[in-house]
C-alpha cells in the first residue's frame, strides 16, 4: 500500500506503557466516517495486534503541527491519550494504550484547531503470516515524504532522554533491544530483537539503522561499495546495489543479519565523504535549514568521523537551543553529542572529502513502477516533499559555516555567558566520552599483555585491530579543536557580534574583556576524573586541561598509561602509578606526526 504526502498514524505493541488521562470524553452522536484518504496509515505490532496486549501509537506529520490523540472504543467511550511530542518537522506524537480492547478501537489525530486530521480502526487479529500483513498493511515499496518523516519520526525517539543527560552506550544493542526507545521493538511479534547482534562502528552506524528500519517496515535497502578517495579527490562509487528482500516479505533475522554482515563489509567512513556534485552515491547534500536537517540526517566531516542528527531543542528564554547527534566509535560505543566546533569538524580545503550534512539518496517508484535512486537534480526539486539537493555548505567557510548553524541553532542570539556556558558544557562531553575510551584501553592491558602495534603515517586515523579500538588520534585531535574553540569564545564575540545579545549598551570589545574574566573562574569550577592505573580516580579541572594541551598532542597512543595519555606530569603523585609506556620507535614517530595535531589539521591520504 503506497502512502502519500501529509500525516500518517502509526501503531506498534509494547511492555511500555505511557498511560491514558484521566479524561473521558463521550462520543458524538454522529461521528464521522473514519477514513484512510491517502495522508493517513496505521501500523500495528505485532503486525497482527492481540486483545488485552498494549498497543503503542505514534502520530507523524511532516507538513504541520498535530495536537492531540483520541481513542474510541466500540461501546462508544472516547479517551484522549496523554502523548510524548516531538520535532518538528516532523512533528510526532507518541503513546501507549496498555490494553487493545477485544472490540478494536478507532484512533484520530487532531490538528491545533481540534479538527480530524487522520483516523484508522484497529482490530485484533491473529491468523495472517508476517509476509501477509506487510503486504497488505507495509509502509509501500519506496522511500517517500512519508517513510522518511515516519524514519526521521523512529530515529528521534530511539535517543530521545533530557537534554542535559548524557547518553552513552556501550553499542547499539541496548537501545535498540528497549521497548521504550524503539518504537518497532519486536515489531514482528517473534522476538526477533532478543539475540539481535548491534554493533556498528561510525560509517556503519547510519546504514545499520537504516537498514534496520527497512527490515521491520518492509522496504528497499540500497548501498554502493565505494574508494576512499586520494589527496587530491573525494571517493568515487560503484553501481548501486539494491536488496529488495524485505519488500517480498522475506524479513527473517537471518535475513537481516546476512544484509548487514554484507553492508558492514563494503561501507566505510568514504561512503558519506564523497564529493558534493557527485550522482553515483549513497548520500546527497542538503541546505542549512530546519526543515532540511531532521533527525537521520548524516553529518561527514572532511576527515572520516560520521554523525547521525537525532533532535533539536529549541531555544527558549531561559536555555538556550541545541541540535543533538549520536555516533558510534570502533569500540561500538554509541553516545549523544551536541552540534559545535569540537565535534562536528568542517573544513573548506580538504580536496578528498565532500564534507557536510547529507540525507540518504531515497529509493523511489517512478510512474511507470520501476524502482530507483532520485539523482541530484530531481531532488532540486521542492515538489517531491524531501528535503532539497543542495550544495550551499559547500560555498562556505569554516567561520561562515559555524555562524550560519548558530543562527539557526539560536535564532535569537544568545547571552555572552550562556553561550560559553554551552561550549564549556560540550567541552566537558568530549572529557567525558574520552574517559571511557581510555578505560576502554586500560581495562585491555589488564587483560592481555604484549604491545598494539602503530601504523604509520595517515592510516594513524584509519586502521583496524587493537588501534582502531583502543587509540584515540581522531578523538584527540576534535578534543584539542574544542579547547581552541572555547579559548577562541571571547575574540568570536568581537568578529560575529550577530551571534549575540549585547542589548546595544555592552560593546563587543567590552563583552570579551566580561567574558575573559568569567573564563578564568569557570575553567578551575568545572572538573571530571578519570581512572588510574591502579585502579584508583584522579580529578582534573578544565584549567588543567588546558594547561596540557601541548601533552594532548601525543596523548593518543594505547600503549601508554592512562595518567600519561591525560598528560600528568612525570614524578608527580598522579603520574605515581604509571608503568606502561609506549616503545621508542612508537614515541618517534609520534614526534614526526606531532604537527598535525599542534596545527589541528589531518594529514591527506
Amino acid at each position: 500500500m503506497r502512502i502519500s504526502a501529509g500525516i500518517f498514524c502509526i501503531i506498534t505493541s509494547t511492555a511500555l506503557v505511557l498511560g491514558l488521562s484521566a479524561a473521558r470524553v463521550q462520543a458524538a452522536d454522529n461521528p464521522p466516517a473514519c477514513r484512510e484518504n491517502g495522508a493517513v496509515h496505521i501500523w500495528t505490532s505485532p503486525l497482527q495486534p492481540e486483545a488485552g496486549k498494549p498497543l503503542r501509537v505514534m502520530a507523524v506529520s511532516s507538513e504541520e503541527t498535530i495536537a492531540a490523540l483520541v481513542s474510541a472504543e466500540a461501546d462508544g467511550q472516547r479517551q484522549t491519550l496523554d502523548p510524548i511530542t516531538r520535532g518538528g518537522p516532523p512533528w510526532s506524537l507518541s503513546a501507549t494504550i496498555a490494553r487493545l480492547p477485544s472490540g478494536g478501537l478507532q484512533l484520530e489525530v487532531l490538528r491545533q484547531n481540534g479538527s480530524v486530521a487522520a483516523c484508522r480502526t484497529v482490530q485484533p487479529q491473529r491468523e495472517a503470516t508476517v509476509a501477509e500483513v506487510l503486504d497488505n498493511h507495509g509502509i509501500g515499496q519506496d522511500w517517500n515524504a512519508d517513510t522518511e518523516a515516519f524514519y526521521s519520526a523512529w530515529i528521534e525517539q530511539l535517543f530521545d532522554a533530557p537534554a542535559d543527560e548524557n547518553i552513552n552506550y556501550p553499542s547499539l544493542e541496548p537501545v535498540l533491544r528497549n521497548a521504550d526507545k524503539n518504537f518497532l521493538y519486536n515489531y514482528f511479534g517473534v522476538a526477533e530483537d532478543r539475540s539481535l547482534p548491534a554493533t556498528p562502528d561510525c560509517a556503519d552506524l547510519p546504514y545499520y539503522l537504516r537498514a534496520y528500519f527497512a527490515w521491520k517496515t518492509g522496504l528497499p535497502v540500497n548501498y554502493r561499495v565505494c574508494s576512499r578517495g586520494s589527496s587530491n579527490s573525494p571517493p568515487r562509487c560503484g553501481s548501486a546495489v539494491t536488496r529488495q528482500e524485505f519488500s517480498h516479505g522475506n524479513v527473517s533475522q537471518s535475513t537481516f543479519r546476512g544484509l548487514i554482515n554484507t553492508l558492514q563489509n563494503a561501507v566505510h567512513s568514504g561512503s558519506a565523504r564523497t564529493g558534493l556534485n557527485d550522482n553515483a552515491t549513497d548520500f546527497y547534500p542538503v541546505g542549512l535549514t530546519r526543515a532540511a536537517l531532521k533527525p537521520g540526517t548524516v553529518y561527514a566531516d572532511p576527515y572520516g568521523h560520521v554523525l547521525m542528527l537525532v533532535k533539536w531543542v529549541p531555544q527558549t528564554a531561559t536555555a538556550p537551543g541545541l541540535l543533538l547527534a549520536v555516533d558510534a566509535q570502533p569500540d561500538n560505543s554509541v553516545s549523544r553529542k551536541r552540534f559545535w566546533e569540537g565535534t562536528f569538524l568542517f573544513a573548506d580545503d580538504v580536496a578528498s572529502a565532500g564534507p557536510g550534512f547529507k540525507a540518504f539518496r531515497p529509493l523511489r517508484l517512478s510512474p511507470s513502477g520501476r524502482l530507483g535512486l532520485a539523482n541530484n537534480e530531481e531532488l532540486a526539486d521542492a515538489q517531491t516533499g524531501l528535503p532539497a539537493f543542495s550544495t550551499e555548505q559547500g560555498e562556505l567557510s569554516p567561520e561562515a559555516f559555524y555562524a550560519s548553524l548558530g543562527k539557526l541553532i539560536n535564532p535569537q542570539g544568545l547571552e555572552p555567558k550562556h553561550a560559553y556556558e554551552a561550549t564549556l558544557d560540550s567541552l566537558l562531553e568530549q572529557l567525558e566520552t574520552r574517559v571511557a575510551s581510555v578505560e576502554n584501553g586500560v581495562d585491555y592491558f589488564r587483560k592481555h599483555a604484549g604491545v598494539i602495534p602503530m601504523p604509520d603515517g595517515a592510516a594513524l586515523f584509519e586502521t583496524l585491530g587493537g588501534w582502531e579500538d583502543y587509540s584515540t588520534p581522531s578523538r584527540d585531535m576534535r578534543l584539542i579543536i574544542a579547547m581552541n574553540a572555547l579559548l577562541d569564545m571571547p575574540d568570536r564575540i568581537v568578529r560575529h557580534p550577530e551571534l549575540f545579545l549585547l542589548h546595544g549598551v555592552v560593546s563587543p570589545q567590552q563583552a570579551k574583556m566580561e567574558l575573559e574574566q568569567y573564563h578564568r573562574q569557570r575553567i578551575n569550577e568545572r572538573q571530571f576524573n578519570y581512572l588510574r592505573e591502579d585502579g584508583s580516580r584522579w580529578t582534573l579541572t578544565v584549567a588543567d586541561v588546558l594547561a596540557r594541551k601541548p601533552s594532548f598532542e601525543m596523548a593518543y597512543n594505547p600503549n601508554d598509561c592512562a595518567e600519561a595519555r591525560w598528560g600528568a606530569t612525570p614524578g608527580s603523585p598522579e603520574y605515581a602509578g604509571c608503568h606502561r609506556h609506549a616503545p621508542q620507535d612508537q614515541r618517534a614517530r609520534m614526534e614526526r606526526y606531532r604537527i598535525w595535531f599542534h596545527e589541528a589539521r589531518r594529514p591527506s591520504r
